[in-house]
């Protein structure tokens, strides 16, 4: 049976053709560098005059490619006999990588066959001079250190001292995640290697400066990059297919911007049907599996649907608005959907327009705040059924609204390139007001560090998304800080996890869902791992926290829409101590499933607050009172220690090795020493 690729297989083939290989030369010793951009591996080769090349390095690092540069020659330690230096950008730091030929006489002489004159750095010409045909060639120097000009750089500073062996040798950590035991350009005895031509790197050893110590380098740069995440290494991972709701049909996919395409709670998701009359399909997470090719019992909204929300205080109400103008309240009954919802519990009427979207109170019960192409934004309270505010001041439609932690203002971004922020019981007019996103293609805001910032996700004036960071307290002066989140036509939606401040990007259509811990200090988003789903997703929705496996280190938990399932995520920490509570990443949690008071109470001026619990089971012990290891030593690869000796020190050592297993020939057998039996009791 013939296999054939399929569409993805052809897509992958091409795609690893056209990874992007970054070439690095070096003239003076004839090294050629290729590092790809996504790999984890920077080779080197040597360029011969023939010409051929033969690989005489293969360094395996800790984290994918973005970049490579050669630092100029100026800048190497000769003294160590390093001929290349290479920096690696990675997704959060920059990494030095070494080459170095070993030498008997390291640090005490200049080895001149390693080191010809290279190319100075006083120019040759003036670009007049060679517009008019000139032709100069740059002056070529020496990098003796005692024959270098004066006005130059200054050469690098000398590698920290080598420790020395009992041997007599000196140890030198090789470069962490570089295959030095397996590559050619370890000799058997660097001591005894005779002199070689500058472009003869048969002895070149590669390792990331400072020596001894690999990893203090890439240390160093990172703590003048910035504070790095704890959840930089988060990861996704897609749940077992026990729990994925599979073989949906008819979805409407096709929602506004405004809208996040479905909507979850703790017990049960609701998406939108393609289908006329505005019908949502209400799936049980309880009952995971493939849907039946019958027809459902849906919700027949009678109008389109353009945006809804579960009451996260009653996971049985689904508040449904339609491009009617009116908001529909509907109850879904105990275990789900068992027939087809033709009435409403409720209808609100206000808007003279078309709806944007609606938000229920995050504190108070039976609070609903709805936003329309008449440019309101209006409060209603569903205990009454009343409209209780209107709020004015856009001019434009408005893209997002989000309540702060406390409940007690509500944050708008407008098409009119505005940002503002609303106090609803003393003022329908805003109490702040400040520049936004320049774009107008949409925009989504949710408030961030403990309500002290306003994180907003729009585009710029080139229609590349971005990320704005506004100080709530000082809207007028603009945002705070800012980054690029790449070319996209959807709005990244967010969700905000208080607990950990890590927020979680991704709109719809997209592949990639994009992660930052926000900080209130510079440099405000530190970036962590993404995740890469197979295909395009239609929408990504989060569950509250107690759904997380605190077990497994999960710190979120999304379902993913796609076009014909719902597919829980789950967002975990790596941890090496799973057995223990990890209580630096759990902080005690909002009860956010229970109100803290009646929409009545805090019209009335009331304020209140979640009641806090702890994540932690009761049969685990926290990691911070976990009993502490004795530190375990650390041992050196026996290839450190080989390079380091002769031919006959290691045949030594290996005779001593087979005799202190096998014995000595000279010292008695242990049977010898058995009590035997006369010859006379042997029978005849």
């Amino acid at each position: 049976m013939s296999w054939w690729p399929g569409k993805k297989d052809r897509e992958r083939d091409v795609r690893e053709k056209m990874r992007t290989l970054i070439p690095l030369f070096d003239d003076d010793t004839g090294l050629l560098i290729l590092a790809g951009m996504g790999d984890t591996v920077v080779d080197c080769f040597e360029v011969s005059s023939e010409p051929s090349l033969s690989q005489v390095s293969h360094c395996l690092m800790d984290t994918s490619t973005r970049g490579v540069a050669m630092v100029p020659k100026w800048t190497l330690d000769v003294t160590s006999c390093e001929v290349m230096r290479v920096l690696q950008l990675t997704d959060s730091c920059i990494v030095p990588i070494s080459y170095q030929v070993p030498r008997k006489h390291t640090g005490q002489e200049f080895h001149e066959d390693l080191y010809p004159d290279t190319v100075g750095t006083t120019p040759a010409m003036s670009a007049e001079e060679w517009w008019q045909g000139g032709n100069k060639q740059v002056e070529k120097v020496s990098l003796h250190p005692d024959k270098q000009p004066k006005q130059k750089a200054p050469a690098a500073k000398p590698m920290p001292a080598k420790k020395e062996l009992a041997s007599g040798g000196s140890k030198e950590d090789p470069a962490r995640g570089c295959s030095a035991s397996s590559s050619p350009l370890s000799t058997p005895s660097s001591s005894a290697a005779p002199s070689r031509s500058p472009s003869s790197t048969s002895g070149l050893s590669s390792g990331f400066l400072p020596s001894p110590s690999p990893s203090q380098s890439a240390k160093a740069i990172q703590s003048m990059l910035g504070p790095m995440s704890k959840f930089r290494h988060i990861k996704g991972t897609v749940m077992h297919r026990d729990t994925h709701i599979t073989n949906m049909r008819g979805l409407n996919l096709t929602t506004p911007g405004e809208c996040d395409g479905f909507c979850v709670n703790r017990h049960r998701v609701a998406v939108p049907l393609a289908i006329s009359g505005g019908q949502i399909a209400v799936f049980e997470l309880s009952q995971p599996g493939r849907v039946p090719d019958t027809a459902l019992p849906t919700i027949q909204n009678s109008v389109n649907v353009v945006d809804f929300a579960w009451d996260p205080f009653d996971t049985h109400r689904l508040a449904v608005a339609g491009d009617d103008a009116k908001i529909r309240v509907w109850q879904v009954p105990e275990g789900g959907l068992k027939e087809t919802l033709t009435e409403p519990d409720l209808i609100l009427q206000g808007h003279t327009e078309k709806i944007y979207s609606i938000k229920f109170h995050p504190l108070a019960s039976g609070l609903l705040v709805s936003s329309s192409y008449d440019l309101t934004v209006r409060l209603w309270n569903l205990e009454s059924g009343d409209e209780v505010k209107i709020l004015t001041g856009h001019e434009e439609q408005i893209f997002g609204m989000a309540w702060s932690p406390d409940g007690k203002l509500l944050a708008t971004v407008c098409k009119d390139g505005k940002v503002r922020i609303y106090d609803p019981r003393k003022s329908t007019a805003p109490v702040q007001e400040g520049p936004g996103p320049e774009g107008h293609r949409g925009a989504r805001v949710v408030w961030v560090c403990d309500g002290k910032y306003l994180l907003v996700s729009g585009f710029d004036s080139r229609s590349e998304r971005a990320l704005y960071l506004y100080s709530a307290d000082s809207l007028s002066t603009g945002a705070t800080a800012s980054t690029l989140m790449g070319v996209a036509p959807s709005t990244l939606i967010p969700f905000y996890d208080p607990d950990t401040s890590v927020i979680i990007l991704t709109g719809k259509g997209d592949t990639r869902v994009h992660i930052y811990e926000i900080v209130p200090d510079a440099p405000h988003f530190i970036e962590c791992s993404s995740y890469h789903s197979q295909e395009p997703h239609k929408g990504l929705a989060f569950l509250p926290k107690t759904e997380c496996n605190v077990r497994d280190v999960e710190i979120a938990r999304g379902l993913i829409l796609t076009k014909t399932s719902i597919e829980p995520v789950a967002f975990s920490v790596p941890r090496v101590k799973k057995e223990f509570f990890q209580d630096d990443l759990y902080i005690d949690t909002a009860v956010c499933w229970e109100p803290a008071l009646t929409a009545s109470a805090w019209l009335s001026g009331i304020n209140g607050k979640h009641k806090k619990i702890s994540l932690k089971p009761k049969d685990m012990t926290p990691v911070s009172e976990a009993p502490k290891e004795a530190p375990v030593r650390k041992y050196l690869p026996s290839s450190v220690y080989l390079e380091e000796k002769t031919d006959e020190q290691k045949k030594d050592e290996l005779l001593s090795a087979m005799v202190a297993k096998l014995g000595n020939m000279d010292d008695p057998l242990p049977q010898e020493s058995f009590e035997g039996v006369d010859e006379d009791e042997w029978d005849d």
